[in-house]
Order: structure tokens, then C-alpha cells, then sequence
């Protein structure tokens, strides 16, 4: 099917569709939650252990700790940007009010299409950073499966007043260095964290964290949008440089414990140490995450508000880091494809939550205003097949785009509008979706 014909038959569908759109977006903003009214400026951490195979999948909460200051946004406190694979929702226990929600992805949800998961039952950790509640609340946090359908489920209690609540520290003891930006509740707080670095080789590690901000900003709208970012480097010292290859037999003890060969994928670069992470950068205010791999081998990899990661001594580093962070960050999805996983991510006839890839199965929640664009059609925005990973059935909107190869220099226009969205997301209000499950 040609891009046009397809183009007039998805425009025909959903020209109702296009009209309700309008008509909601006219709408007056509902009653936001007031984050003075429901939380204290203190960041509660939420530790997890997600346990299972590819068709089994268990919740367990580790422990909890909170940290003065809250670095997360204080706008749209209640709703949600995308759906995720996983969603953390907090209500007040005495009124039922939901008062926060955020989603996620995770690594091991990922290592349940691997065939690795079809013979043996695994656990990862998982981080995720929530503002305090005042009062008393239940966290309920839910994993999806490919076909969003809820998998498991856990609900506990919060007390601010749990005495086992532990106190994290109030600042880091490892150099931060202060890149971009202001203070903490100004923005978006974005940390680069040191691996693999020696002490020697601290302004190496400062002079790799500020090539990646450059970089970021090199891309629009990351650049337009720049004074929404604060941006700060984590030096954490390692005693050798590089980090662990188990394919080579070495094996670092490096501060994130990160390794090539994650999934037994041989360039994917990832830690399945998330408390640790975490612990390093506990008095650090943090939204969002990047480790800087003082490595020369190409590798990385971004998985949805949790963090990303990339080797910063190889050739690719400024455009593979951006790309990274439009996974972590934009829950931007991969526009490239081989057909050589073990299983397919995206089933046909469920519409993915990221916003660069469609199935067709809803495709009126995804970039049909852009096709009567005429500058997003004079950038060659259309519906090609192939992305996620598939050859077939799934659907990217440009050619080429940062998120399908490392030579394209720019973010296509869907893209960059998820970013968009995604950056006034966490710095200003915006109209609710019209359901949980946003796309």
C-alpha cells in the first residue's frame, strides 16, 4: 500500500476522531492536583524486585528511603504523559484521591521476550522516585504485557511516619558538578553519572558529560527548550578505566556494575544494579539519568523513565547519547529492524504506547494531523513499514530519523514533537489525555 493510499483511508476514518480532538482540546484544563497541598519537598524512593519468566511475573517492594528535596516535576501531578510497560500510582488512603501516577519501563520486561526467560525464573531491581505524601497513601504499582493487559499488580501502604522509612543522605559525597541550569525545582533535573572512570581521569569525565550536553542541545527541540534543563556531572572514581566485557572474560568492579553483553546482547551496555545506581546518586537532585561508559567499544541502551547509558569513547557517542535519552526520556521507540528477536514486541491489533510507532490499530492517537502538515510532508512524514524491531505489521513515520539510524542528523517531526510535549509534560500544565492508558 502506497503512503498516500494509506494516507486517504486513515484520513477518512479518523476525521471524526480529528473533530472530537478539537473540541477537548478547547476545553478548560481540569482542577490540577496542587503538589503544596498533597506532598512535602521530599523525595520518596521506592525499591522493587520484579521476579518471573516470559509468561510469569511477580511484585515484591524491597525497601523505601526518602531524601530532602523533591527534583521531580510539580505540574500534571495526576496524569499521564505515556502508559509505559509498568505504572506507579499513588491515592490518598483517606479520600481515594489519586494524587500521583508516573510510568516505566524496565529491563526485565524486556528480558521476558528473550529466550532466555523460557527456561529460567530471574529477579531484577527496579527504582522508582516519587514525591512524599503528606499524609498517609497507598502505592499501587501494575506491569503490562505487550498487549496491555495488567499482568501483576501490588499495593502497599506509605506512611511519612514509618519509622523504617530510611533517611537518605541529605547531599552526595562524590563531586557534583553543576553543567547547565538552576535550582532543582526550576526543571528538569538530568545527571550524568561517571563509569569507568579513574580519579586521574575526572576532567576527562566532565569534558565527555558537557560533549553530551552539547550534543543534546545540538538537536531541536532539545535546543529551543535548553532553560528547561538542569544539568548536572556525578564523579564517581573507578579503580580501573573501561568497564566489564564478560565476553572477553573481564569483569570491573566499576560503580555502576555494568557490563556489555546485557540480555546476551553483545553491544547492548546496561546495569541490572538499579539500587546501587541509585545509591550513588542519593543526595544528588536527579529526574533523569545518563551513565557515561569510559569505554572505546560502541554500546548503550535507554529504557523509559528509569535511565540511559552509552559508551562515550567511540565514534558514535553524540548521536548515539541522543538517542539513548530519547528513550529514557520521550519513551521514543527504536525505528529500526531486523526480525532476528526472539519475539515479537508489538502484536498487531494493539496500538503501541510509543509515540513514533503505530500498528493501525489506533492510528488517530498518533501523527495523522501531521499528514495535512505541509512542513512535516515536506520532511517526508508518511507511514513507512518497519520499525520496533519488525520488518512487518509495524509502522514508523519517517524514513529516517535519529531514532532509526546514527548518520541522520535530526529528530523527524513526530519525534520531536513527542520531546516537546514530553519537556512541558514535567515544566508546565497540559491537558489531560482522555484515558489512563495514554498514548
Amino acid at each position: 500500500m502506497s503512503p498516500a493510499t494509506l494516507y486517504y483511508i486513515m484520513t477518512r476514518r479518523i476525521s471524526f476522531a480529528i473533530l472530537l480532538a478539537t473540541f477537548f482540546a478547547t476545553l478548560p484544563l481540569a482542577a490540577q492536583v496542587r503538589f503544596d497541598e498533597w506532598f512535602c519537598d521530599t523525595t520518596l524512593r521506592l525499591n522493587y524486585i520484579f521476579a518471573g519468566t516470559n509468561t510469569t511475573q511477580d511484585i515484591a517492594l524491597h525497601t523505601m528511603a526518602c531524601t530532602p528535596s523533591w527534583a521531580g516535576r510539580r505540574v500534571n501531578l495526576d496524569t499521564l504523559l505515556l502508559a509505559g510497560n509498568g505504572q506507579v500510582e499513588l491515592t490518598d488512603s483517606a479520600s481515594g484521591k489519586r494524587i500521583y501516577i508516573t510510568s516505566f519501563s524496565t529491563l526485565f520486561q524486556e528480558w521476558q521476550h528473550s529466550e532466555e526467560a523460557t527456561r529460567v525464573r530471574k529477579a531484577f531491581e527496579t527504582v522508582q522516585l516519587v514525591p512524599m505524601p503528606r499524609r498517609t497513601c497507598f502505592a499501587t504499582v501494575r506491569l503490562y504485557d505487550s498487549r496491555r493487559r495488567i499482568v501483576a499488580e501490588l499495593t502497599h501502604t506509605v506512611s511519612p511516619h514509618d519509622i523504617l522509612l530510611r533517611r537518605g543522605k541529605a547531599s552526595s559525597p562524590y563531586a557534583v558538578t553543576q553543567l547547565a541550569g538552576g535550582a532543582p525545582q526550576a526543571g528538569i533535573d538530568l545527571v550524568y553519572v561517571a563509569e569507568g572512570y579513574t580519579a586521574a581521569q575526572h576532567d576527562l569525565f566532565l569534558s565527555d558529560a558537557r560533549t553530551a550536553m552539547e550534543a543534546l542541545f545540538d538537536h531541536e527541540p532539545f535546543g529551543q527548550l535548553r532553560d528547561r534543563f538542569n544539568i548536572r556531572a556525578l564523579f564517581v572514581p573507578s579503580e580501573r578505566e573501561d568497564v566489564s566485557r564478560p565476553g572477553e572474560g573481564m569483569w570491573h568492579e566499576t560503580p555502576c556494575r555494568s557490563h556489555f553483553h546485557t540480555l546476551y546482547s553483545d553491544r547492548y551496555l546496561m546495569t541490572e544494579h538499579l539500587f546501587g545506581l541509585y545509591d550513588l546518586l542519593e543526595g544528588v537532585p536527579v529526574e533523569h539519568v545518563i551513565v557515561l561508559a569510559n569505554t572505546k567499544t560502541y554500546g548503550g541502551g535507554g529504557i523509559y523513565n528509569l535511565y540511559a547509558m552509552t559508551s562515550a569513547r567511540q565514534a558514535w557517542f553524540r548521536p548515539v547519547v541522543v538517542h539513548e535519552f530519547g528513550h529514557s526520556f520521550a519513551g521514543l521507540a527504536d525505528e529500526y529492524f531486523y526480525d532476528d528477536q526472539y519475539e515479537t514486541f508489538y502484536p498487531s491489533g494493539v496500538e503501541p504506547w510509543e509515540p513514533n510507532l503505530t500498528t493501525l490499530a489506533d492510528f488517530s492517537q498518533k501523527w495523522p494531523h501531521l499528514l495535512k502538515d505541509s512542513a512535516a510532508l515536506a520532511e517526508g512524514v508518511s507511514v513507512f513499514e518497519g520499525g520496533g524491531y519488525q520488518s512487518k505489521g509495524v509502522y514508523r513515520p519517517s524514513n529516517n530519523c535519529r531514532m532509526h539510524t546514527n548518520q541522520y542528523p535530526v529528530f523527524c517531526p513526530v519525534c520531536r514533537e513527542a520531546i516537546d510535549r514530553a519537556v512541558r509534560y514535567h515544566t508546565e500544565p497540559l491537558a489531560a489525555p482522555a484515558t489512563d492508558s495514554a498514548h
